[in-house]
């Protein structure tokens, strides 16, 4: 009677985690890359809709408000407010508030932009500002 074991030996075992992190050294990096354009892909959609909610705002109170909390609840107390504009202010795909200056800064009625990948103003490529203006 022949004993025979199967399985796997260690060197096959071997091999197929070498091919493994090969394919994910090479694939890895190109699927990190679409993530990040998604996500600034989301967050240019999401200042569009925001702004559409800006609009409408606008055309019943006849200015833009100072805060963008003013598109949830009324803080004037006039009856023209027809809100809530939006059901929520969301927030950025890196969980960082939208920034919103009004009047705005660049030849607009109002700024409204994400900081981007760094949270913080400026950057380039990734990190670069996704803005209302550009």
């Amino acid at each position: 009677m022949i004993n025979q074991q199967k399985g796997f030996t260690l060197i096959e075992l071997l091999i197929v985690m070498a091919i493994l992190a090969l394919l994910a050294g090479l694939v890895g990096p190109t699927l990190w890359n679409k993530l990040a354009g998604a996500k600034r892909d989301v967050t240019a959609t999401q200042i569009k809709n925001i702004e559409s909610s800006l609009d409408s705002y606008r055309l019943d109170m006849g200015k833009f408000p100072k805060e963008l909390n003013e598109l949830l609840t009324d803080s004037t107390g006039k009856s023209a407010w027809d809100g809530p504009y939006m059901k929520k202010i969301p927030k950025d795909p890196w969980e960082n508030d939208y920034q919103y200056v009004s009047p705005g800064q660049h030849n607009k009625d109002y700024d409204l932009y994400s900081m981007g990948t760094d949270g913080q103003e400026g950057g380039e490529e990734d990190d670069k500002d996704i803005t209302n203006w550009e």
